[in-house]
């Protein structure tokens, strides 16, 4: 598979003047970033890297490392994590309240925003240094010690959390929340700012997609049947209440952040990673999508 000469096609194809949605605004840091900026990062066997445009760029992941945690989580908890928070599609957006108070404080699943902070909670609850640690397995799956945190767009998603904050109170309040709420939000918002590339999330990914191995060194790092779960989780929830559009279009297990970022997997074979910060109503990255879809398109093969 020329893999290259396809994401040259995906490059030629597209263009954000075709897009009609706009940058995140409601976290005043993503609402500064160049709504023009475009790259796409394609990672496989036999350390083959392939990409274009601003795909070495560093931009504000967000809800893309839920991912890490989880697996960080999942290795914690082992099947216990599932009293805590489901594995259902959500079927609304990813910061609902109404959901989570009819469903007694337990999380639809991980993805959304209650689901990404009952995680949190139990990370901060088990390790001493959470954010270091986070760190730490990120650097670890990518090779890349030069990742870190955006402390700007950290206090920028702080000064404007109250809907996350409203939403681990009220699972505190529900009993589903066992450490005081400061630090659990503190880590949360570090978690979200993480920066990283196109070609780093597709490194990071590559676990997802090598049954929980590190492909440059064959260490594992995730047990197979972890990995096949997180896999089920991003292919059903990995979009909030767009996943079955993406599953639709694009055919792969992924995840997305509405700092415009978009990874996704096809197992054995490769990682995908794509950025363009123009979100559609449903908060994914709308030229992102339409870049994978053109990409298992042209290549004829996804998961289905």
């Amino acid at each position: 598979m020329d893999y290259q000469k396809i994401l040259d096609s995906i490059n030629e194809e597209m263009s954000y003047r075709d897009v009609t949605g706009q940058v995140a605004s409601y976290i005043p840091e993503l609402a500064k970033v160049n709504p023009k900026k475009f790259g796409m990062h394609l990672y496989c066997g036999q350390n083959q890297h392939y990409g274009f445009g601003d795909h070495e760029e560093n931009f504000s992941v967000q809800s893309i490392t839920k991912v890490f945690t989880l697996a960080m989580t999942m290795k914690i908890m082992g099947e216990d994590l599932w009293k805590r928070v489901d594995v259902e599609p959500s079927g609304n957006p990813f910061n609902s309240l109404t959901q989570l108070e009819q469903e007694s404080g337990i999380p639809r699943n991980p993805f959304i925003n209650a689901g990404a902070l009952v995680i949190s909670d139990i990370l901060v609850d088990h390790l001493d240094d959470p954010k270091a640690e986070l760190l730490a397995f990120v650097r670890k799956i990518t090779g890349d010690d030069e990742i870190q945190y955006d402390g700007t767009i950290a206090a920028s998603e702080k000064s404007t959390g109250y809907r996350n904050i409203a939403l681990v109170n009220y699972m505190k309040a529900l009993g589903n929340i066992k450490c005081d709420v400061e630090p659990i939000l503190d880590f949360y918002f570090h978690q979200c700012s993480l920066a990283m590339s196109c070609k780093d999330l597709a490194k990071a990914f590559m676990i997802f997609a090598n049954k929980g191995n590190i492909l440059e060194t064959g260490e594992n790092i995730l047990k197979p049947e972890s990995v096949k779960r997180i896999n089920a989780l991003m292919q059903t929830c990995g979009f909030y209440d767009e996943a079955g559009e993406f599953s639709f279009e694009v055919g792969l297990p992924g995840k997305s952040g509405v700092g415009g970022g978009i990874v996704a997997i096809h197992p054995d074979n490769y990682s995908v990673a794509v950025w363009s910060p123009i979100l559609n109503p449903k908060g994914n990255s709308e030229l992102g999508m339409k870049a994978l879809e053109r990409l298992t398109t042209l290549t004829g093969v996804s998961v289905f």
